[in-house]
């Protein structure tokens, strides 16, 4: 099947693709499983009988965030990684593209999908970590908590893309899956310390390691998990916005190297 002939696009088939990911997803027993694990987990660690220890308190927030945020990412994934190898292996992406629908409103709907079901989890999860932390520590920072949400969500909005455009570059989605991973959590636990590598370096090595270091997405901006954990104050809300357009900027950058790589694409049957 040749390419859709371009064209305005329509916003009505971005959502209406949104709408079919997001019910696709809710399907599967994929969150529920999730959620699960960190329903039991939370009420374990929450029921100790030292829970009132400041030092304690901040370990167990700790490792219950922790394991939202690998949630989280297990969700947002899983769930882009299959979005456009099902559609090919189903041959559900013929009459899609036939309707016509664009390949640019195509990847948008994918996108969008995935990312709302992201939030939705997101909500899920830390509405039940809140209410074990309020019920133990009698306070509940409802401002550190929207940044914390929001920002985590920013951060999903770029994982989601980048799978998005691993997903019209890998044909399986198990290496697009295990490929992006690798690649996330590299990016979390080592992109920021890239800088300082750099300056111990010299010469092109360390312009070399500049360049990816600004090239990279900075995930890590978006783990303020202390905020909850420690129960600091907000954040400066100058800095909450610029990361919040940094992360529209490169997840809109992804998706529309993901759409220069999907419309070159023939689909015939």
């Amino acid at each position: 099947m040749s390419s859709v002939t371009s064209r305005n696009p329509d916003a009505n088939n971005v959502f209406a693709i949104a709408g079919v990911v997001i019910k696709e997803m809710y399907r599967r027993k994929d969150f529920y499983v999730l959620f699960a694990l960190i329903v039991v987990i939370t009420l374990i660690l929450g029921s100790v009988s030292f829970f009132n220890d400041d030092r304690i308190v901040r370990y167990v927030k700790d490792g219950c965030l922790l394991l939202i945020w690998l949630c989280s990412l297990v969700i947002a994934i899983t769930t882009a990684a299959r979005q456009i190898p099902a559609e090919r292996e189903s041959r559900t992406i013929y009459p899609l593209l036939a309707k016509p629908v664009g390949r640019g409103e195509f990847v948008a709907g994918k996108f969008l999908g995935c990312w709302l079901a992201c939030g939705v989890s997101l909500l899920a999860f830390y509405f039940f970590f809140g209410l074990i932390a309020a019920s133990r520590e009698h306070t509940l920072p409802f401002l550190a908590y929207f940044q914390a949400i929001w920002l985590h969500w920013m951060c999903l909005s770029i994982v989601v893309a980048l799978v998005i455009l691993g997903s019209v570059v890998f044909t399986a989605p198990s290496s697009n899956a295990t490929i992006s991973f690798i690649v996330v959590l590299g990016i979390m636990f080592a992109g920021g310390h890239l800088n300082g590598i750099a300056i111990q370096m010299r010469g092109f090595s360390g312009g070399l390691v500049y360049g990816i270091y600004y090239a990279l997405p900075h995930l890590e901006w978006y783990d303020v998990r202390e905020l909850i954990i420690h129960n600091w104050g907000s954040i400066d809300w100058l800095a909450w916005g610029g990361a919040s357009i940094y992360a529209i900027l490169y997840s809109g950058m992804l998706l529309a190297c993901a759409w220069m790589v999907f419309r070159r694409r023939t689909f015939v049957l």
